[in-house]
């Protein structure tokens, strides 16, 4: 339980953050933690892929690092992966949810843009959240129902800057209006 618990705090943590380097490493204490709790439940396609994800968010953390083309070979060796993965682990339909889940989620950390961090975390909180409620993974499904709302608006804020422009709309209606009906 406590490492589910971990998992949805770095998880939370990854989708607010505004430097990407920050939020790939509070990904990949996730990630770790999740895999451990995922082998405790025995939910193996989500526990091999979380694995899978901790040393992918390593490496995509260290995006300077590589050339263009061998960040290009990573993304279609972790989505390779990911796929091989559902074969191997395979649990029923239900294997398809947390494989989706990491397909949309490599795409999505391998570009350099924080929007797309804050796109897979709500993406991923449905694919994960429905898999571990099959798996009666409570604390994982509050987590990724916390990381979905953390996610949206986090996005709204950082991204749609809705906030801003609601922020600045009424501001502007209360000053010029002084609370007057119309």
């Amino acid at each position: 339980m406590i490492f589910s618990i971990l998992t949805f705090i770095m998880l939370c943590l990854s989708s607010y953050v505004k430097d990407r380097k920050v939020a790939l490493n509070c990904q990949s204490l996730s990630c770790l933690f999740e895999s451990i709790y995922g082998f405790t439940i025995g939910a193996l396609t989500g526990a091999v892929l979380s694995f899978i994800n901790f040393i992918r968010s390593l490496l995509f953390c260290h995006k300077e690092k590589f050339n263009k083309d061998l960040y290009f070979l990573l993304l279609i060796l972790f989505e390779t992966l990911v796929c091989v993965n559902c074969v191997f682990t395979w649990q029923g339909m239900i294997s398809f949810l947390p494989t989706i889940g990491s397909i949309i989620r490599v795409y999505c950390l391998w570009q350099s843009d924080m929007k797309w961090v804050r796109i897979s975390g709500m993406t991923t909180a449905i694919t994960y959240g429905l898999y571990y409620a099959f798996f009666d993974g409570v604390f994982l499904v509050f987590g990724y129902v916390l990381l979905f709302v953390i996610s949206f608006v986090s996005f709204l804020e950082k991204d749609l800057k809705i906030f801003d422009y609601l922020s600045k709309k009424y501001c502007y209606d209360i000053i010029n209006n002084r609370g007057e009906s119309k």
